[in-house]
């Protein structure tokens, strides 16, 4: 098991995934991927199957569901393409508003990494909010967050010992400490806390209230037990 990252806020790059972190699209997502199964030839599940499956890292999930790996590319593109015409209906969750508002009021350099299309997001976010955002990285693959780290680092100029990575699956934290940056897990997303502990980030987040003072050093006003510091 790889060794914990080190947890020294305050961070001036905070690195966010979408889906899952600050966008609520788990019910959409299941939708539209039972959708694409039709198309693509791959297995339908039902909502109490995608629940176990949050246990599950992402090439465990493809596996239960019989994709080919050479069809993911084309089932990305069939996911980004109906989230961009029904935008409308994924909300954020709650408090996402105020938390990077928080950061960037802060002086924190905001990017998102996300696997979505970029005036998807956008959209999503509001004009007001996306324009908080300094650097925006999409259509990552599904494994190629890394690399858009590293892109964003590039971009920003902030070295990797200033930044973090906020998400809320397992490929969020092994992607963040391949790029060498900090990571920060949300259990409000897709992936359960047990999986994500298994990755021992440096910091685990049960509630969106919680990201501020993790992130930039200040005391916690929620319950000690809320703000998990990996060992």
């Amino acid at each position: 098991m790889n060794a914990p990252d080190r947890f020294d806020p305050p961070y001036r790059l905070v690195i966010l995934d979408f889906d899952g972190t600050l966008a609520d699209s788990a019910e959409w997502v299941l939708g539209a991927l039972n959708d694409a199964a039709r198309l693509y030839g791959f297995s339908r599940i039902s909502a109490a199957e995608a629940a176990a499956l949050r246990g599950h890292d992402n090439r465990a999930v493809i596996r239960r569901l019989g994709v080919p790996v050479w069809k993911l590319p084309s089932i990305a593109r069939h996911m980004r393409a109906r989230m961009a015409e029904e935008a409308e209906a994924i909300q954020l969750f709650p408090g996402a508003e105020d938390m990077l508002r928080g950061l960037a009021g802060a002086g924190a350099t905001l990017a998102i990494v996300s696997s979505n299309v970029e005036e998807t997001v956008r959209r999503i976010l509001g004009p007001d909010l996306a324009g908080l955002v300094a650097c925006f990285e999409c259509k990552a693959s599904l494994f190629g967050k890394a690399r858009r780290f590293r892109r964003v680092l590039r971009r920003t100029g902030i070295a990797a010992e200033a930044a973090i990575g906020l998400g809320d699956e397992a490929r969020d934290i092994d992607a963040a400490r391949a790029a060498g940056i900090d990571a920060a897990a949300v259990t409000w997303g897709y992936a359960t806390a047990g999986l994500l502990a298994s990755r021992q980030p440096g910091v685990m987040l049960h509630a969106m209230e919680d990201v501020l003072p993790a992130l930039l050093g200040q005391p916690a006003s929620a319950p000690r037990d809320r703000l998990v510091l990996q060992p």
